[in-house]
């Protein structure tokens, strides 16, 4: 069977690449196209786009960007036509991937398509449930989203969260602290100038900068190779890292939701333009925005965003971590169990190879 998949960002990549791990075990005839990452190229199936291009952030950004995005979804609409599809599935990235779905049914309804990580219209509102309602799977991967849609009388397959089978909580902590700018450009431009004053005003701590890639380098204007108390890392997982280090100060996003399972805590750090600040608020509905805290609806994570991100109030919550980590074993659990299953991804994978469990 021949299968397509559409990620636009590093999180949906990494979570596509589990999938189709599993994909390539279930059908031994399985030819699997993507737009993807790092990850998915890591399984030497075919990327006929890669995503680094296609990571923005910020309607402003997506405005700006709108040929580029336009161009890029006609190319792939006629790919999957003219490579005979058997199955598309569409990770995340809801923006471009609903105006695929929606072509797709229009004009090629036999194709089935699924949606795995369907945008998060929970937080964003629920005036683009129609379109999702197209595909013919949807696959979440929250426990708070099958109830969501259970209310709006949507089905949908819940198995557990996937991060639940690859990541371990550690058993010991280390002495430095990790930075995570995050993996677009935008994000890693934003917020590298607090990370890097935090750094010059902890002389005597030893920190640990996590970049996705080797290119998102060239984002930091700075020479940080001057910074002695720093030191780079680009191909170490986070998993083998979290032993290294005590805490984190980490853009939000995915990756704290990683941070959580795996026991380590973190001041969540994050920036937008003014313009794309407003029209957030009056979209979403939510009073958090870190996934470990949406789950216990609870602040696990210690949120600043906006003006709350400067220097001198990231400062003083990461010597509140210093003195007494704000993430506890019990919240850790808590976390855990909510997200738990048995056969997580596979589960997902035969829906998509073998029909609906």
């Amino acid at each position: 069977m021949r299968y397509f998949i559409s990620t636009g960002e590093l999180s949906g990549d990494l979570h596509a690449s589990y999938l189709v791990e599993k994909i390539l075990k279930l059908d031994d005839d399985a030819e699997v196209f993507a737009i993807g990452g790092k990850n998915l190229e890591k399984l030497e199936i075919n990327i006929i786009k890669k995503i680094e291009k296609l990571a923005i952030m910020g309607f402003v950004e997506v405005i700006k960007n709108f040929n580029m995005l336009k161009k890029t979804l006609d190319e792939t609409y006629d790919f999957i036509i003219e490579n005979n599809i058997d199955r598309v599935i569409l990770v995340d990235y809801g923006g471009f991937n609903l105006k695929l779905l929606e072509r797709l049914k229009k004009n090629k309804p036999e194709i089935k398509v699924f949606y795995y990580i369907p945008p998060k219209i929970w937080i964003w509102g629920k005036k683009r449930i129609h379109k999702i309602k197209l595909a013919d799977e949807i696959l979440v991967i929250f426990p708070w989203e099958k109830e969501f849609y259970k209310k709006n009388k949507v089905e949908v397959s819940y198995f557990g969260n996937p991060f639940m089978e690859k990541y371990k909580k550690r058993e010991k902590t280390g002495e430095k602290i990790l930075l995570l700018p995050g993996s677009r450009k935008q994000e890693i431009q934003a917020l590298i100038p607090y990370i890097l004053e935090v750094v010059r005003k902890m002389p005597h701590e030893k920190f640990i900068l996590k970049l996705s890639k080797v290119e998102d380098r060239e984002y930091i204007s700075e020479k940080i190779e001057e910074y002695k108390n720093l030191e780079i890392d680009y191909n170490t997982s986070l998993s083998d890292i979290s032993e290294k280090v005590k805490y984190a100060l980490a853009a939000s996003g995915t990756v704290i939701l990683e941070l959580a399972i795996l026991g380590i805590p973190a001041v969540v750090i994050y920036k937008t333009s003014l313009l794309n600040e407003l029209i957030g608020k009056l979209i979403i509905k939510y009073k958090y925005v870190t996934l470990p805290n949406l789950t216990l609806d609870e602040e696990i994570y210690v949120e600043l965003l906006q003006k709350d991100c400067n220097t001198d109030r990231i400062l003083s919550e990461l010597n509140k971590l210093e003195k007494s980590s704000s993430i506890t074993n019990e919240q850790i659990d808590r976390v855990r169990n909510a997200l738990s299953g048995n056969n997580i991804i596979l589960d997902y994978a035969k829906v998509i190879v073998e029909g609906k469990k």
